[in-house]
């Protein structure tokens, strides 16, 4: 897991952008994605998430434990992604669905997982708990 934070022009804006970490198995040793799904149980698809206005009605609210998707492999491995974070889910990433691939060549870009929104009043303590690159690859490399 991975989580980008964008801050927008208006300082109360806070997203998060959820990606594959770059120590992630799926981006390493060579793993081809065969499929991806966003059908979490029989009563839950991410895809019906359907957000409208400025208060994100509809969005549905997510734990850390969530789960966002399903990802297998070609090797048979299957992979599922977690929110981590609490908060609206804002938007998924259908591209992947049919494209696949950029979730490996383009992680941290135009292969994100979903969008989401935490709650404002958490969204400080959240990104304080984020590591900079170089605390995360210090991390990775004492694995």
């Amino acid at each position: 897991f991975s989580q980008l934070q964008h801050n927008n022009c208006i300082s109360f804006c806070r997203i998060c952008v959820i990606t594959l970490a770059e120590a992630h198995p799926l981006l390493q040793n060579g793993k081809t994605i065969k499929s991806i799904n966003y059908q979490i149980s029989a009563n839950c698809s991410r895809l019906q998430n359907k957000v409208s206005g400025k208060s994100k009605r509809g969005a549905q609210f997510l734990t850390e434990l969530a789960p966002l998707c399903r990802i297998s492999s070609s090797d048979g491995e299957e992979y599922t992604i977690y929110s981590c974070i609490r908060g609206r889910l804002i938007e998924v990433n259908e591209n992947i669905l049919s494209n696949p691939a950029i979730l490996q060549e383009k992680p941290s870009t135009e292969g994100y997982i979903a969008v989401v929104l935490p709650k404002f009043e958490e969204s400080k303590s959240i990104t304080q708990g984020l590591l900079t690159q170089k605390e995360y690859e210090e991390v990775l490399l004492k694995r």
